[in-house]
């Protein structure tokens, strides 16, 4: 609970007797189990409280995702940059399959812009399957060697 062992307590227990005296021990334990009992009695009223106000969303809360030791200032920008890669890339996505889906019914008006048309759309392939830069260091953290320590470079501090 507090993170005292056996030891620690019977130390504690030890030292009260002998700071505070046999006469006046049991005055002080019984106002020690008063005040435990009166903040247990305000912990609890805070938590009716906090229910009461919140109702039903408060039973929903995933409380872990509010465990403020478990954010990574670094995790969080890498994701927010991939996330926005891959919106961009997506939106390029839908722009060029847009326009490749354009292009073939102006094909069917002239026969020569439907060699264009292709020909346009073939570089653009193989630029969508190319990995952006973060995701390239996403694949090579991947194949990374854990087991081995990082290169440190002493003159770099």
């Amino acid at each position: 609970m507090l993170g005292i062992n056996g030891t620690e307590m019977l130390i504690l227990v030890v030292v009260a007797l002998v700071v505070i005296g046999p006469k006046r021990l049991p005055e002080y334990a019984q106002k020690l189990r008063d005040l435990v009992r009166q903040m247990r009695r305000m912990a609890e009223g805070a938590k009716d409280s906090v229910r009461r106000d919140f109702g039903d969303d408060f039973n929903d809360v995933d409380w872990q995702k509010l465990d403020p030791r478990q954010y990574d200032p670094r995790r969080i920008v890498r994701e927010a940059l991939v996330e926005e890669d891959s919106a961009i890339r997506e939106s390029k996505l839908r722009e060029s399959s847009a326009a490749s889906s354009d292009t073939p019914a102006q094909s069917l008006d002239s026969g020569s812009a439907g060699s264009v048309g292709d020909a346009d759309s073939t570089p653009r392939e193989p630029r969508t399957k190319t990995l952006s830069p973060i995701e390239r260091f996403q694949a090579q953290s991947a194949l990374r060697d854990r087991s081995a320590t990082a290169p440190f470079d002493t003159e770099a501090t």
